[in-house]
């Protein structure tokens, strides 16, 4: 028991001689801050920025408060709209396409009884973004922005009622423009925006949305056929294969190989060229000029060329898709010199089939940004030897040789309708004459020259009558 009693005592005792030590500390403290008046405003800056329930915290929190149930508000009104044009899509090269239409509706849907709208426009820019800029903390030298055309909705002061209202706009996007571009090096998009901006303090209301524009070459009607010679060997090699390519589709190549045997010193004795291996890489090349902005464009560099001093050139290559075939070809090693015939599928890989593939089209713009296809196909030769008529007994000689063939492609959207803006047909309809109706040509005289004014009165009563 009197341990117990001991134990329930200590804490008493420990919390006393603590609150002891925490006065003399209170009364120490206040006798430093007597003898040094220097720290009093610091201290006194300290402690009321960290009361908790001070005036600038109350200050604060009404700012918050009011800030946050503002935003909450509903707003009088939204905007919205509709584009009532098919998708944007050049047709042909930048030389040779006519553009494309754009056109649709801006609708402001006004949910009080009525609004003054002091103004309501619109502007679509080209946003070109620099993803290695110039200068790396320059928001200038990043982005770069080209009005291409601006609306004036409503260019006075106007009260709208309760409802949704239309605005029609269009525009017709030349066909030398760019296509949308997302790259690691440089990305081009096409913004439009619109505020509409009210009479009194309310806040405006902004619209923003992106407009996808893409470019189809058309497709070629007849295959590429390319020739290469691979010296100082007899090899030669000789490809079909279409130009034009679709990113989702699947497009096929067919090589063939002549000149694998030639004969040698020995009697009835041939070296044999037999392929082992086939690697195929479709490769995106990006290249383009990051320009510096004004201020930064007098520490460019030193160069003679205008050009080159106010830019840096950028330059990266990706692999779209690759794949090795070590099976799969018709070899004949026994007549014809050797032959090898073999045809492949090429397409650009996805890495997961729920995502998009990432890549960019084909595209040439004045500023300098260029983006490249080409199919990169290697071939892996074993030299052997035998006896001639009997080349699959060959045996190695240890010597290989490793084939390379660049085939330049082009990778370009579907066209979808297939046809530009100015190459439509108007729409046909059944049942219309070719003319427009004829009239006789000999017509009823009239004569009201002897009747009085009552009867002429009357007779045309009568015949509305009637």
């Amino acid at each position: 028991m009197p341990h117990r009693v001991t134990q329930l005592l200590r804490p008493a005792s420990g919390n006393f001689s603590h609150a002891k030590l925490a006065a003399a500390s209170r009364r120490h403290a206040s006798d430093s801050d007597s003898d040094d008046h220097d720290a009093v405003p610091s201290l006194k800056k300290h402690h009321r920025l960290s009361l908790p329930f001070g005036k600038v915290h109350k200050d604060q929190f009404s700012l918050f408060h009011h800030a946050h149930f503002s935003s909450a508000m509903p707003s009088p009104a939204s905007i919205d709209w509709s584009i009532e044009s098919p998708p944007i899509v050049f047709h042909g090269n930048a030389q040779d396409s006519s553009g494309a239409l754009v056109s649709g509706l801006m609708f402001l849907h006004v949910k009080d009884d009525y609004l003054d709208v002091e103004s309501f426009h619109a502007v679509l820019n080209l946003h070109t973004t620099q993803k290695r800029p110039f200068h790396a903390h320059c928001a200038d030298c990043q982005h770069q922005y080209s009005e291409l055309k601006t609306w004036n909705l409503l260019a006075h002061p106007t009260r709208l009622y309760r409802g949704k209202h239309q605005f029609p706009f269009s525009v017709l996007l030349a066909g030398d423009l760019p296509a949308t571009v997302d790259s690691p090096l440089i990305s081009i998009s096409y913004e439009f925006k619109a505020e509409a901006c009210f009479v009194g303090s309310q806040s405006p209301i902004k619209f923003e949305r992106t407009l996808p524009v893409k470019r189809s070459i058309p497709t070629p009607e007849v295959p590429h056929h390319s020739i290469r010679v691979f010296p100082p060997t007899n090899i030669k090699a000789d490809a079909e294969y279409t130009t034009v390519i679709y990113p989702n589709s699947n497009n096929k190549l067919t090589l063939r190989l002549d000149g694998l045997t030639n004969p040698i010193e020995n009697p009835n004795m041939i070296d044999v060229w037999k392929l082992k291996k086939l690697t195929w890489r479709l490769e995106e090349t990006i290249k383009t000029r990051a320009p510096a902005c004004k201020a930064h464009a007098a520490v460019a560099g030193q160069g003679n060329e205008e050009h080159a001093k106010n830019s840096a050139t950028r330059t990266e290559t990706r692999c779209l898709g690759e794949k090795f075939f070590h099976d799969g070809w018709k070899a004949d090693y026994n007549n014809n010199g050797g032959r090898v015939e073999l045809e492949f599928d090429y397409s650009v890989n996805k890495i997961k089939p729920n995502k998009d593939v990432k890549y960019a089209c084909d595209t040439r713009t004045a500023h300098g940004t260029e983006v490249s296809h080409s199919l990169l196909v290697e071939l892996i030769v074993s030299k052997e030897q035998g006896i001639e008529g009997k080349a699959q007994f060959a045996t190695p000689t240890g010597t290989g040789r490793i084939l390379r063939m660049h085939f330049n492609i082009i990778l370009t959207e579907y066209p979808g309708l297939g046809v530009s803006w100015d190459n439509e047909a108007p729409p046909v309809y059944q049942d219309v004459p070719p003319s427009p109706p004829a009239y006789p040509d000999q017509l009823e005289f009239i004569d009201a020259e002897g009747a009085s004014p009552e009867a002429s009165v009357r007779e045309s009563y009568e015949f509305l009558s009637s």
